[in-house]
C-alpha cells in the first residue's frame, strides 16, 4: 500500500473533482409516474426551498441537509423525491412505481398523487414548469386509444429517442391540472440508461421555458428601444443645424438618451444572456436524445426549430439591438462633445489674443508712465541736488546752485533710467526662470 502524501490542498479541490458527479442521474425502471416541477426562485426563496424540503425530510426523519446542499434525492417510501438547487430556479422531481394495471385504456396516475398537497402547494417560488412524464414499457400506447385520454392528438409530436431504444410522445400543451404531458415508451433500455434518458427529457422541458423567460424582456425591450432610435434620429438632425447656443440643450438631450439605452441594456443584458445559455443547453439536450422520426409525426428537434426559432430570433435582435444603438449614441455623444470643445478652443484662442492685444496696451501704458516716473524722480533729485548746491557754496562750491542742478540733470535722469531698466531686467528674468 503507497503512503499518502500530505500535499498542499486547493480549498476548492474536493467540490472542483466532485463537480463531474453533481446531479447524477439514477437508474429506473418501467412502469413510473414522474411529476417535474420547476419553482422560479431569486435568492430568499431558494433558502426558503432548502427550509422547505428539510421540512419534508423531518416528517419522515431522515436526515436534513446542509446549508451548501445544491441537490438530493430520497426515498420517502410512498415516492422518491429529488430536489435540485439552481442559480435562477429549484427543480422537484417526484416518482412513483405504476402497477401494470394502471396503464391499460385509462389515464394513469400521477406521481404529485402521492405527495402531501398542503406541502406541495407551498413550494416556494413562481411555477414556471410542471411535467407529468410516465415510463411505460407497452409498445401499444402509440396505435392504441391511450393516447386520446393522456395527449392531444391534433398537437401530438413524437419520435424514437435513445437510437430506437424507445419512443418519446408529448403535446407541448398545458393540460387542466395545470401539467404538461410527455409518456415515455422505454422498450428495453438498461436502468441506468433510461434514467439518464428521463433526466434528458425533463432538462428539455426545463430549459425550453428557462430560454423563454427572455422573450418578454425583449418585447418589452423593443418597445424602449423604437423610441431611443426616433429620439436620437431627431437628435442627429438637430445636431446637424444647431448653432452654438442650441448645444447645451442638445447635449443634455443626448445624454439623458444615453442614460435610458444604458439602464434598459443593463436590466436586460443579464436576462438575454441567460436565455441564450438554455437555448444552447436546450440544443445539446436534444441532440443528447438521440431521436429520429415516427412516420407523420413530427420530432421534437422540428417542433422546436419551427417554434422557438422566433422567440430565439427576437432574443439575439434585442441584444443586437441595443449593442448596436449604445454604439450610435456614443458615437453622436463624441460627435457632438467634439463639436463643443473645437468651438470652446475658438472661443479661448479669441480669448487669448484679446488678452495678448490688452497685454500690449498696458506694456505701452507702462513704458509712458515709466517715462513720466523718470522725470518726476529726476525732478525730485535735482531739486535735492539744489538744496545742497546753496549749502555748498558756503563752504568754498564754486558753481551756482542753478549752474549744479542744470548739470545734474542728465546725469540723474541716465541713472534714474538706468536702474528701472535693471529692475525690469531682474523682474522679467526671475519670471521666466519660474
Amino acid at each position: 500500500m503507497s503512503t499518502p502524501l500530505h500535499l498542499s490542498q486547493h480549498p476548492h479541490r474536493v467540490v472542483l473533482h466532485n463537480e463531474i458527479h453533481a446531479r447524477p442521474p439514477e437508474a429506473m425502471a418501467a412502469p413510473l409516474a414522474i411529476a417535474h416541477v420547476v419553482m422560479l426562485a431569486d435568492a430568499a426563496q431558494r433558502d426558503a426551498s432548502r427550509a422547505h424540503i428539510a421540512a419534508l425530510l423531518r416528517d419522515h426523519h431522515l436526515a436534513l441537509p446542509d446549508a451548501h446542499t445544491t441537490h438530493l434525492r430520497m426515498d420517502l417510501g410512498a415516492y422518491r423525491i429529488r430536489w435540485e438547487l439552481h442559480t435562477e430556479f429549484v427543480s422537484w422531481t417526484f416518482m412513483v412505481p405504476l402497477a401494470a394495471e394502471a396503464f391499460g385504456e385509462r389515464e394513469p396516475a400521477s406521481a404529485v398523487d402521492a405527495v402531501p398537497s398542503g406541502w406541495l402547494a407551498a413550494l416556494p417560488g413562481q411555477c414556471l414548469c410542471s411535467l407529468n412524464l410516465w415510463v411505460l414499457p407497452t409498445q401499444t400506447f402509440g396505435s392504441g386509444s391511450l393516447v386520446k385520454h393522456v395527449l392531444h392528438e391534433d398537437t401530438l409530436v413524437a419520435s424514437t429517442v435513445a437510437d430506437g431504444y424507445g419512443e418519446v410522445y408529448t403535446d407541448f400543451a398545458i393540460h387542466a391540472d395545470g401539467f404538461s404531458r410527455m409518456v415515455l415508451l422505454a422498450g428495453g433500455m438498461a436502468p441506468r440508461r433510461l434514467g439518464r434518458l428521463v433526466q434528458r427529457l425533463l432538462e428539455i422541458e426545463t430549459y425550453r421555458m428557462a430560454a423563454l423567460l427572455g422573450l418578454p424582456a425583449a418585447r418589452e425591450a423593443a418597445t424602449v428601444l423604437a423610441f431611443a432610435e426616433r429620439e436620437l434620429a431627431a437628435l442627429a438632425d438637430a445636431i446637424r443645424t444647431a448653432n452654438r447656443d442650441d448645444e447645451p440643450a442638445l447635449l443634455d438631450r443626448l445624454t439623458r438618451l444615453a442614460g435610458q439605452v444604458e439602464s434598459q441594456y443593463a436590466a436586460t443584458h443579464s436576462r438575454f444572456s441567460a436565455s441564450s445559455a438554455y437555448f444552447e443547453l436546450l440544443d445539446r439536450r436534444i441532440e443528447d436524445i438521440a431521436e429520429s422520426r415516427l412516420a407523420g409525426l413530427q420530432t421534437i428537434r422540428e417542433f422546436m426549430d419551427r417554434r422557438l426559432t422566433p422567440a430565439r430570433s427576437t432574443c439575439e435582435w434585442a441584444t443586437r439591438r441595443q449593442d448596436a444603438l449604445s454604439q450610435r449614441v456614443s458615437r453622436m455623444s463624441n460627435l457632438l462633445r467634439t463639436r463643443v470643445e473645437i468651438e470652446q478652443q475658438q472661443s479661448s484662442q479669441a480669448l487669448l489674443a484679446t488678452m495678448n492685444h490688452r497685454q500690449d496696451l498696458q506694456l505701452k501704458l507702462q513704458s509712458t508712465v515709466e517715462g513720466l516716473s523718470v522725470a518726476a524722480i529726476t525732478y525730485y533729485i535735482v531739486g535735492l541736488v539744489s538744496y545742497l548746491a546753496k549749502a555748498a557754496q558756503k563752504l568754498g562750491w564754486p558753481w551756482s546752485a542753478e549752474t549744479t542742478a542744470a548739470v545734474a540733470i542728465p546725469v540723474v535722469a541716465a541713472g534714474v533710467w538706468w536702474s528701472l531698466r535693471r529692475l525690469h531686467h531682474r523682474m522679467f528674468h526671475r519670471a521666466a526662470q519660474r
